[in-house]
C-alpha cells in the first residue's frame, strides 16, 4: 500500500471496468457510504477513503495550513487516484467533497468522467444576490460552541444536520463519527468549509455534473442546487429528493440509493 493510500485508509472493493470514487463530507468517514457500496461492487471498482481530519485518520498527518483551503483536499484526491493508477473515474462527493471534486476536476479533468454532487454548496454564507443559508453571526456562534464544549456541540448539531431525533440510528452514527474528530481539527475543518467560496470556479468545471439535493437541508438550501446548475461551466442536471437532512445517504438510503445508482449508471441526456 502506498503512503497516500495508507494515510487516507483507502480501500478498493468490487470489480469492473469503471472506477467509482466515494468521497465523504464533514464529520463523517467512508462508513457513510455503507448502504450504497453493496449495490456497486458487482459492476464497478469502488474506491473508498477517509478525508484527512476524519476521526479515522492519524491527526499527526493533518496540516492546518494545507487544509485551510479546499485545494489541499483536492490535491489529496488527485494523489489517491494517481497512486491507485486510476485513468478516469465517476466521482461521488458528499457535502464539501462535492466542491473538492469540482476543484480537482478543473486541474485534472482527464481523471473524471462525471461528478455526482450530493448536498454540495459553493458557498454557505449569504451574500448579495446569493442565498447560502448562513449569516456570519450564526457561524461565529457555531464556531464558539465548538470551542467551548465540543461534545455538547456534537450532540446538538447531529440531529439538526441529519434531520431526525437523537434516538435514530443515522443521528447516532453521525454523532459517533463527528465526535471521533479531534476537536481542534474539527473546528479548523468547519471554519474552512463554512467560510469557503468556490463560486468563481464553477464556470471552469468542464466535467458533467449530477446535482442531488434534499428538499430540506439545514446546511444547504434547495435553491443552491439550482445556482450550481445555472453557473457550472459544464452539462449538469439537478434532482431534488423528498428527503430531509444533510446526510440523506445515511438517513434515507431507501430513497437515495436508487437515485444515486441512476445518476451513476446513466449520463445526462442532451
Amino acid at each position: 500500500m502506498g503512503i497516500v493510500e495508507e494515510a487516507h485508509n483507502a480501500k478498493v472493493v468490487g470489480s469492473g471496468e469503471q472506477t467509482i470514487v466515494l468521497a465523504h463530507g464533514f464529520g463523517t468517514d467512508q462508513s457513510v457510504w455503507k448502504h450504497l457500496v453493496p449495490h456497486l461492487v458487482e459492476d464497478y471498482r469502488v474506491i473508498l477513503f477517509d478525508k484527512m481530519g476524519a476521526g479515522t485518520t492519524n491527526p499527526d498527518y493533518f496540516d492546518f495550513e494545507r487544509y485551510a483551503t479546499l485545494e489541499g483536499y483536492a490535491c489529496d484526491v488527485i494523489a489517491i487516484l494517481e497512486e491507485l493508477r486510476v485513468d478516469s473515474c465517476i466521482y461521488v462527493g458528499h457535502s464539501v467533497s462535492a466542491m473538492i471534486g469540482a476543484v480537482a476536476s478543473i486541474s485534472r479533468p482527464d481523471l473524471f468522467t462525471k461528478l455526482v454532487m450530493v448536498s454540495g454548496s459553493p458557498r454557505y454564507l449569504n451574500d448579495v444576490d446569493y442565498y447560502g443559508g448562513f449569516e456570519q453571526e450564526g457561524l461565529d456562534q457555531l464556531f464558539e460552541a465548538m470551542k467551548s464544549n465540543y461534545r455538547a456541540w456534537c450532540d446538538g448539531f447531529a440531529p439538526l444536520a441529519v434531520g431526525g431525533d437523537m434516538d435514530s440510528v443515522a443521528v447516532q452514527e453521525f454523532s459517533r463519527t463527528l465526535f471521533n474528530m479531534r476537536p481542534d481539527i474539527a473546528l479548523s475543518v468547519a471554519q474552512t468549509i463554512f467560510c469557503s467560496d468556490t463560486r468563481h470556479l464553477l464556470a471552469h468545471v468542464r466535467v458533467p455534473c449530477h446535482i442531488i439535493q434534499s428538499m430540506k437541508d439545514l446546511a444547504v438550501p434547495v435553491v443552491v442546487s439550482e445556482y450550481l446548475h445555472q453557473n457550472l461551466g459544464c452539462e449538469s442536471v439537478v434532482e431534488v429528493m423528498s428527503t430531509d437532512g444533510h446526510l440523506p445517504q445515511l438517513s434515507s438510503p431507501d430513497v437515495v440509493v436508487p437515485v444515486l445508482l441512476r445518476h451513476i449508471r446513466h449520463n445526462i441526456m442532451v
